[in-house]
């Protein structure tokens, strides 16, 4: 017989989840760009790196990832004693899915003097392949510690491999990926929103395509965009990246106006990430209450993957040279 679970809304719905969160010693992660209420009721709220970094540090039993799946399998390979649960399993990354592992690994096999530095942004198996993973916010760091000469394969984002060759006069390979959220932005709809708001600088994710970059006042991650509101001159703010982001913005500068950067039909509703918004409190309370969907990864392939991660670690601090990369 299937136990049957009367439904929960509101407060009632909070209070189960910091129950739950209290009973199962669980720590509660959220991407910016979830939906408030997940962020409002998270222990800690950031980048999906940051996050896992910071779940690490704590004595929790369990990690509730609010985020996307590659986030998730990112927190356990930096915790594999923890339980990590995602909300929705079905919470992919249009990245990920642009960069299976199969036809990675045939592209680096044809190009053996190329060394792959990989955008976190894709599955534990893509990491496992890769030489260096990279960030949005280390990316920059990475690639000027590694000489000119040394060819590299850079994945899976397109936009964001080419806002590091134009920047820094690189030529590394692309592969043709891009994150759907970032393609939507429509720089007729930007150029329009700019006339109305002409003092309003523009701060944009590297995943944006050149013609939205090309803008920005500022071009950086979401911890350099959310640093950048803080310090911008001025009351307005437009923002090309997922628009709950904006959520954060809000709550820390209230007096402030933050409008998010258009798509094609004028409205920011094109630019909220699907994946992301599979994500909901009734399925927080349901993974913390059943610790499903649960993520699970083979010991050997975690290894292969967390290698790559600790590469980035160690050139983002200088502790490695690129002599050192060596070969998956």
């Amino acid at each position: 017989m299937t136990t049957q679970f009367a439904p929960l809304t509101g407060t009632d719905l909070r209070a189960e989840i910091d129950r739950l969160r209290k009973e199962r010693n669980a720590v509660i992660l959220a991407h910016y760009y979830q939906r408030p209420e997940l962020q409002d009721i998270a222990d800690f709220v950031g980048d999906s790196l940051e996050l896992s970094r910071k779940a690490a540090e704590t004595d929790a039993d369990v990690i509730a990832f609010c985020g996307v799946k590659f986030m998730a399998e990112t927190a356990k390979i930096l915790s594999p004693d923890k339980i990590v649960v995602l909300p929705d399993l079905d919470a992919g990354c249009s990245l990920e899915d642009s960069c299976p592992p199969d036809q990675f690994k045939a592209f680096r096999e044809a190009h053996p003097d190329h060394i792959a530095l990989t955008y976190i942004n894709c599955s534990t198996e893509v990491k496992a392949l890769s030489d260096v993973i990279v960030t949005s916010s280390s990316a920059e760091t990475i690639l000027q510690q590694i000489p000119k000469d040394q060819k590299i394969i850079f994945g899976p984002d397109r936009h964001l491999g080419g806002y590091l060759n134009r920047k820094f006069n690189r030529d590394m390979l692309l592969w043709p990926g891009v994150c759907i959220v970032h393609e939507a932005f429509s720089e007729r709809e930007l150029l329009k929103l700019k006339q109305q708001y002409p003092d309003a600088p523009i701060a944009a994710h590297p995943e944006c395509p050149p013609h939205i970059v090309d803008h920005a006042d500022l071009v950086g991650s979401t911890s350099a965009i959310l640093q950048y509101a803080k310090t911008f001159e001025g009351d307005t703010l437009i923002v090309a990246t997922e628009p709950h982001i904006i959520h954060q913005m809000e709550k820390a500068l209230p007096q402030k106006r933050f409008i998010g950067a258009p798509g094609a039909d004028g409205n920011c509703n094109c630019n909220i990430c699907p994946y992301m918004a599979l994500n909901t409190m009734e399925k927080l309370y349901t993974c913390l209450r059943d610790l499903e969907p649960r993520i699970e990864i083979e010991e050997p392939l975690r290894l292969a993957a967390k290698r790559s991660l600790d590469r980035m670690l160690e050139l983002a601090s200088g502790t490695i040279g690129q002599g050192d990369l060596g070969r998956v």
